[in-house]
């Protein structure tokens, strides 16, 4: 039985929305993590929304040092970590100043006033403190000496100054796990096996994290004393997963069930990283991973295992997609199942490297020279992130084909709970390997053409050494069937009209479109990625305000399902967010000729359901509103 705080005293709430936000070196991401983890053993619904600061170290009590982490609770199924947290631990003056204009009207601030002097206070900008004028009027103020009692829980225990007082996010934790009665169990677990043989860690971690739940015991703060139920949630076995987790297993889950061993070649960055580090963990399962010395070297080996018969994978972000675009082209040539998985970030350039953005829709469509079209899918909430790595590799076998598969740092770092699915229900994926000769030669022997297509217009795969099947490849033009070079202008018009056809043909395996809402209504929302948990949201608000509206969500953006155009058709209005400039919105215009209002966005920051309510609002009104 799970220990978890006195509920009897505790008023119920439905949900609540926390924001942890202290300097890059307070520990606000684990804090998060720890209180999340604890929330989704306890069984609530969740959605989370870190927030890394730009600057690798910026310096300490600064602006730009403040890192945040913000998580909803519920008792019911949620999308979205929320729009306004309903409160706010600050641990610092710079964390008060960067977020306390998220918190809502009247919302609570917990704050560590052991910081609050006169030189963290001139860091964050401050004349005077915000605890003694009218900044914080409006809200419920917590003053908590959270640096002083952690240092008192501390000092029996032989732990130095600075290591003592490192274990304050830990007192945060414990006040919070008091105020909304966690479970105190996973906590003090996951502390003894995090600092397994730091004696002196443990013990000042858990002292920290007791002297904070007892300082919400004794601290007369009953009326701050919360309970949000478990939700009601599908039968089954559930794991609280990131976006970037949940990919890498989509990713060993293909190669189990096409049986073919997947190896990585990857360079790091941001945000894209923890994919190699999590698949590297999975050796058991037929993965072989690559930290190469550059992008282009880490695509150039994906690419070659695909030669040698394995899925070849490739991680990045958009500034990585750009250096590996003639390796791709090379790949859509030789016609071979690669999978490169974008993780997209705010841009140009370096741009906002710890933020989120979607932003590489037309690099992933049209990034490479000459006519080079391959398919684009794009995962829409970190639990899905699974189930978009299966169907990339899918069509990246089935139809010989290098695929796109954006997510964005939305998702890469977002959690969410996601019940494990039974092996049994996943895809088949077949990789029908070529072992026998395809043709016989004007010799009458048996002879291997690597161009001869099959009803899927996609080539053989042969690997490399099966008797009787030399072929050879490469980025000169072949002619079709029997691969040979070919300069043949006829060639060369006939092998890039079958590459788009085989494209074309992959929306004849797409699953129906779900129109969710009201299917008669004259609103549409048409979203793609991560928009997804706000728009869906946005849609429930609205619907239960009485307002009809309709929502399709694409996973498949290239090739765009067969029936997306008659479903846009009919509607007075189709309004698109993207977290970009409406690039989606100008494909759905030249295609279909749809007049699509763009909702755009490029703040580094994800929609809110609240915002977005607000602004179709607008677009509609601006366009003559529903009719």
């Amino acid at each position: 039985m799970t220990d978890v705080a006195d509920s009897s005293t505790a008023r119920e709430l439905s949900q609540v929305i926390i924001r942890f936000a202290g300097d890059s070196g307070d520990g606000m991401q684990l804090t998060g993590d720890r209180f999340t983890n604890a929330s989704a053993l306890f069984g609530n619904d969740l959605a989370t929304l870190p927030d890394f600061p730009a600057e690798i170290r910026a310096p300490a009590g600064t602006l730009a040092g403040v890192s945040a982490f913000q998580v909803q609770i519920s008792d019911h199924d949620i999308t979205t970590p929320g729009d306004a947290p309903n409160v706010l631990v600050a641990m610092n003056p710079a964390a008060l100043k960067s977020d306390l204009g998220r918190l809502e009207p009247g919302g609570t601030v917990i704050v560590n006033e052991d910081t609050f002097e006169d030189r963290n206070l001139a860091k964050a900008g401050y004349d005077t403190s915000p605890l003694d004028d009218d900044t914080l009027g409006g809200y419920t103020v917590i003053r908590v000496p959270m640096t002083s009692l952690t240092m008192e829980a501390c000092k029996d225990l032989g732990v130095k100054t600075r290591d003592a007082e490192r274990s304050k996010n830990f007192f945060a934790l414990g006040l919070i796990s008091w105020m909304y009665t966690r479970p105190l169990e996973p906590t003090l677990d996951w502390i003894d096996k995090k600092f397994a043989g730091k004696e002196l860690v443990i013990g000042a971690n858990k002292a920290a994290f007791k002297a904070g739940h007892a300082y919400g015991e004794t601290a007369e703060l009953g009326e701050h004393h919360f309970m949000i139920r478990p939700a009601a949630l599908e039968p089954g076995t559930y794991t609280n997963i990131n976006g970037n987790t949940a990919l890498a297993w989509g990713l060993i889950a293909a190669g189990h069930q096409a049986k073919v061993p997947l190896f990585l070649g990857s360079y790091p960055i941001t945000p894209a990283s923890d994919i190699l580090h999590e698949l590297s963990k999975h050796k058991n399962f037929g993965v072989r991973t690559l930290q190469a010395e550059d992008e282009i070297a880490a695509v150039g080996a994906a690419l070659g295992a695909s030669y040698g018969g394995h899925i070849g994978l490739t991680t990045t972000s958009g500034p990585g997609v750009a250096l590996k675009g003639e390796t791709i082209g090379l790949a859509v040539s030789l016609e071979l199942p690669l999978v490169i998985i974008d993780i997209q970030r705010g841009g140009p350039s370096t741009g906002l490297p710890t933020k989120t953005e979607a932003s590489d829709l037309m690099l992933a469509m049209y990034g490479r020279h000459g006519e080079a079209p391959l398919p684009v899918i794009a995962a829409y909430s970190p639990a899905q992130c699974f189930e978009a790595a299966l169907e990339a590799v899918r069509i990246a076998i089935t139809y010989r084909t290098p695929v796109v598969l954006l997510s964005d740092g939305y998702l890469a770092n977002g959690s969410e709970p996601w019940r494990l699915p039974d092996v049994a229900s996943l895809p088949t994926i077949e990789a029908n390997y070529a072992t026998e000769p395809n043709q016989v030669n004007e010799d009458g022997e048996p002879s291997f053409w690597p161009y001869q297509r099959d009803e899927n217009l996609a080539r053989p795969w042969a690997i490399p050494g099966t008797p009787g099947l030399m072929h050879r490849v490469g980025g000169i033009e072949k002619q079709d069937g029997t691969g040979n070079i070919s300069y043949d202008p006829a060639n060369h018009q006939h092998m890039t009209d079958i590459r788009q056809a085989r494209i074309d043909k992959i929306a004849e395996s797409l699953p129906p479109l779900d129109v969710a809402g009201d299917a008669d209504a004259d609103l549409c929302l048409l979203g793609w990625g991560s928009t997804w948990g706000a728009i869906t949201g946005a849609v429930n608000r609205m619907r239960a305000g009485g307002q009809k509206v309709a929502q399709i969500h694409l996973t498949h953006l290239n090739p765009l399902p067969t029936e997306l155009g008659d479903l846009l058709r009919r509607f007075d209005h189709v309004v698109v967010p993207e977290m970009n400039m409406g690039q989606l919105t100008r494909i759905i215009r030249a295609e279909y000729l749809v007049d699509a209002i763009s909702i755009p966005k490029v703040m580094g920051q994800p929609f809110t359901a609240g915002e977005l309510i607000e602004r179709i609002a607008a677009a509609t009104a601006a366009s003559g509103g529903p009719r």
